[in-house]
């Protein structure tokens, strides 16, 4: 379950099941991920010295140490770096439901990006169509809790 108190942070809790810990993503995640529930956009943080631009935020800029506050939006568009398809069936520790096979999994760079996003990848029938610099775009849930998966998965761009 994820809850979002008066700030505006967003908190990960376990679920029924005993678990002894809350996730809380803080200040830039949360902006994060309500920019992704609440308006199907996907935004960046970007160095003020060198100018990168990461997703998922993060609060300093890995080469040069700079703290980061500027939140930049990023195309829900870009193209594959990599990718795998897995065809074994097992249990979503985040659903408890059995994950439909084929799927795909990778690393995608986004418009306007200058990191790598990891998520799903819808394959497609035809699997040839899937290659390495391919466009791909979100696909963004209709029922949206404030999670990452609120971004369904990533699809062939036509």
């Amino acid at each position: 379950m994820i809850e979002e108190n008066k700030q505006g942070l967003f908190t990960l809790h376990s679920g029924e099941a005993s678990q002894p810990y809350n996730y809380a993503v803080g200040t830039y995640g949360s902006k994060f991920l309500t920019e992704i529930r609440d308006h199907n956009r996907i935004v960046g943080i970007k160095c003020p010295k060198c100018g990168k631009v990461y997703i998922p935020v993060r609060q300093v800029c890995g080469p040069c140490f700079t703290p980061m506050q500027e939140l930049v939006p990023v195309a829900s568009e870009g193209k594959i770096v990599s990718f795998t398809i897995l065809r074994f069936q097992f249990l979503d520790p985040e659903t408890g439901e059995k994950k439909p096979v084929p799927y795909g999994y990778g690393f995608f760079k986004l418009d306007g990006a200058d990191s790598n996003f990891q998520h799903f990848l819808e394959v497609p029938e035809d699997e040839s169509r899937l290659w390495i610099g391919a466009r791909v775009k979100a696909v963004f849930k209709e029922k949206k809790e404030g999670s990452l998966r609120d971004i369904k998965h990533f699809t062939l761009a036509e």
